[in-house]
């Protein structure tokens, strides 16, 4: 018998979307269920039929291969169409179809609980600015949940073992009729685990899990900032029925520093002169992450101005390149002056009136002298 058309069968064109295919596979299934259509082998083969179609048209992959070489691009003997023997295969691969529309799984046996990732925890690291300038090793107390070392995570104590749930017989769900559908719901007798634990272990009492304080140590790069994250993977809660630990998120938190402050990668830091350094110019001492440097100020710097010293700032995370350093200059005006010194700041007002420049910045070192500038 010849195949239907994939797009005939779920009743949708063929530019459909991915959420118009959806919902009229969802139409479909509803139609053909087999708890709907007892003993209707007719109406099994449709619900197969559209299940094969929606295995194929929700793939993109597998969508373009249809739409190019027909069944042929996605035969079992070529890339692999649905290949569906049973309602059982097809409750299995879409159960969160049936699951979105009931908020319960429909139909086929229950294979026991599934196994779940453990949940994610996160610790918020609060680190001096040194520390995220150059990096380091830090030792955290995390307090979380574990793997019961007495039962090995199992529940029971050591020496007995878990029995299988005579009601659900291990399945860990039972099914209950509700109108037309049969449905499955956790299993109230076991909790939905498919064990029952007659001798609970007296460490975990039977939850498997116990609280404890783990110490990990953690390497701070250098460079990082506030609101950064450190993910240790496998470090957060135990799975679930055997499913994988989730992840520990460290969340970075850097506190201010006194000499500089943090813009990106680069530092800025600000440093006083006085108003004679600003004119006739001077070498200053600037500190840095390491040693101090000097930097040359140039006759006539304003107040404000920034000189820009490459390659001195932070570290870029991931890149080979440092960041650069920010001196600010502020000139620094004199609140208290000396007679002597008001004498030649006058006398220099009025050669700047006069303009003779040369006789200007002479004066300019006699008052740099006064004010203890060399």
């Amino acid at each position: 018998m010849s195949q239907r058309d994939y797009y005939e069968v779920l009743g949708v064109s063929r530019s459909a979307s991915q959420d118009e295919i959806k919902k009229a596979y969802r139409k479909k299934a509803m139609e053909f269920h087999p708890d709907r259509n007892p003993d209707n082998p007719e109406a099994e083969a449709l619900f197969k039929e559209a299940a094969e179609a929606y295995d194929v048209l929700r793939d993109a992959d597998k969508r373009q291969r249809y739409d190019k070489f027909g069944h042929a691009g996605v035969s079992s003997n070529g890339f692999g169409g649905g290949g569906f023997h049973s309602a059982e295969d097809i409750f299995s691969q879409f159960g969160d179809i049936f699951g979105d529309l009931f908020g319960f799984s429909m139909g086929g046996a229950s294979r026991g609980p599934r196994a779940q990732t453990g949940a994610d925890l996160r610790y918020n690291l609060t680190i001096n600015f040194r520390q995220a300038a150059k990096g380091d090793e830090v030792t955290l107390k995390i307090p979380k949940r574990v793997s019961c070392p007495e039962c090995e995570g199992s529940g029971a104590a050591p020496g007995t073992t878990a029995e299988t749930c005579s009601r659900c017989n291990g399945r860990g769900q039972v099914r209950q009729s509700q109108g037309p559908f049969s449905i499955s719901m956790p299993c109230h007798a076991c909790s939905g685990t498919g064990q029952i634990i007659s001798t609970p272990c007296p460490r975990c009492r039977g939850a498997g899990i116990v609280q404890e304080v783990k110490e990990l140590s953690v390497r701070i790069p250098a460079g990082v900032d506030s609101g950064n994250r450190l993910r240790l993977r496998g470090e957060g809660e135990p799975g679930i029925h055997g499913g994988p630990p989730g992840d520990l998120y460290v969340v970075i938190s850097v506190e201010q520093d006194k000499t500089f402050r943090r813009h990106g990668q680069d530092l800025i830091v600000t440093r006083e002169i006085s108003f004679v350094q600003a004119a006739l110019g001077d070498r200053i001492e600037v500190p840095t992450l390491d040693d101090p440097i000097t930097v040359e100020i140039p006759k006539g710097t304003q107040n404000g101005e920034i000189f820009r010293m490459h390659d001195y700032g932070l570290p870029s995370l991931g890149y080979g390149s440092n960041g650069d350093l920010l001196v600010e200059i502020v000139v620094k005006t004199p609140t208290k002056l000396s007679k002597r010194q008001e004498e030649l700041l006058r006398e220099f007002a009025q050669l700047e009136e006069e303009k003779p420049m040369t006789k200007a910045k002479n004066l300019f070192k006699k008052v740099g002298k006064a004010m203890g500038v060399d």
